[in-house]
């Protein structure tokens, strides 16, 4: 497997894992290719270093992109302070909404026509900018 370092035409920078250089060619210029953050086929591939086998496990670099670094700080914070409901979204903040169930913090997932009820409905709802790491590889 190869890694690239891309970049879309808004200015997004990401990686990608490619089994050779004309995958990359081939899914680029078929549009399969797309920025997680705006969706932009349009991509190519930016200076990147090689990869050298450290001696040392050293750390995690820090997000380059700090957006990116933002979302992660938040993700943390939800998951910290809130539970994760899944698929049972819509029904427990509905439940808590009519003081069927005790209040707290809750994240999950919910069908588009389910969030769009419960805000007609007045339960106060949110979208998050991420998937549930439950979701996520």
């Amino acid at each position: 497997m190869i890694r690239y370092s891309l970049r879309c035409d808004q200015g997004h920078d990401f990686d990608g894992w490619f089994r050779s250089s004309d995958a990359f060619e081939t899914m680029r210029d078929s549009a399969r290719l797309s920025c997680a953050q705006c969706g932009s086929t349009s991509v190519e591939k930016t200076l990147m270093s090689p990869s050298v086998a450290a001696k040392t496990a050293r750390p995690l670099s820090a997000p380059v992109n700090p957006a990116q670094a933002a979302l992660d700080r938040l993700r943390r914070h939800v998951e910290k302070n809130s539970d994760y409901v899944g698929l049972k979204f819509a029904d427990e903040a509905r439940a808590m909404h009519e003081g069927r169930s005790p209040g707290r913090a809750i994240h999950g997932e919910a069908r588009p026509d389910e969030a769009k009820k419960l805000i007609e409905d007045g339960v106060p709802i949110a979208p998050l900018p991420f998937l549930p790491r439950q979701k996520s590889n």
